[in-house]
């Protein structure tokens, strides 16, 4: 059982869609906007940064999951010099992309310990290693995941559950298409590979590798382009 959170769009959607061509079930979480698939029995709603909503979630699900793939895909952004941010929107980028982060990994770890196997993925991104002005709170949501996967991982590492990180740089997917084409040229220059944003596929893939990977947890994977 694979579970997919922020699938109506970007690289959450990406992967509800590559996952769902083949035999094992998947599970698609989305919060405001309602993704158009073909089969949606398995899609929900849900505010990843409301525990209530998740714990609620879990409990519905519970009974009917097992060998759980956790993806932690939902997130947002908010952009703004920090002595100019409104505090709330700050907030929220906090509270979605680590707080919302946290309640569905707290919870999935019932089950998968239960069952002595699991894998969790979460997201983080090049934004939080290079210092790129205005992305304060997305920055800091995203090193913050550094630190608590790899807490988490030791946790559980004799349970046969592996918890790891992806830190991306930028696909033609996704946040990067809210950006100007001014920015995103000036953004493909610095890419080592190519001077162009990457193909989610190589995401696919990398999600693949960890799956299949037991012996590997509590590690941080770059898939940049060389981007530093």
């Amino acid at each position: 059982m694979i579970i997919i959170t922020g699938v109506s769009k970007g690289i959450g959607r990406f992967l509800y869609e590559k996952f769902s061509q083949f035999d094992e079930e998947v599970i698609g979480i989305y919060n405001t906007t309602i993704p158009k698939y073909d089969n949606s029995k398995n899609l929900y709603k849900l505010d990843i940064s409301n525990y209530n909503e998740v714990e609620n979630f879990y409990k519905t699900v519970e009974k009917k999951i097992s060998n759980v793939k956790l993806i932690n895909a939902a997130g947002t952004n908010y952009s703004a010099f920090a002595h100019k941010s409104d505090i709330e929107q700050w907030k929220k980028v906090i509270e979605v992309n680590l707080f919302g982060t946290f309640y569905m990994t707290k919870h999935f770890l019932n089950i998968m310990r239960f069952e002595n196997y699991g894998r969790i993925i979460n997201f983080s991104s090049v934004v939080a290693q290079k210092g790129i002005p205005g992305t304060s709170a997305y920055a800091a949501s995203k090193s913050a995941l550094w630190g608590m996967s790899k807490s988490i991982a030791e946790e559980n590492a004799s349970k046969g559950i592996t918890i790891n990180t992806l830190n991306l740089g930028y696909f033609n997917i996704g946040m990067i298409n809210e950006v100007s084409n001014e920015v995103q040229n000036i953004i493909k220059k610095q890419i080592p590979v190519g001077n162009d944003f990457g193909d989610p596929i190589n995401i696919y893939n990398a999600v693949k590798f960890i799956f299949d990977s037991p012996y590997l947890t509590g590690t941080s994977i770059n898939i940049n382009g060389g981007l530093f």
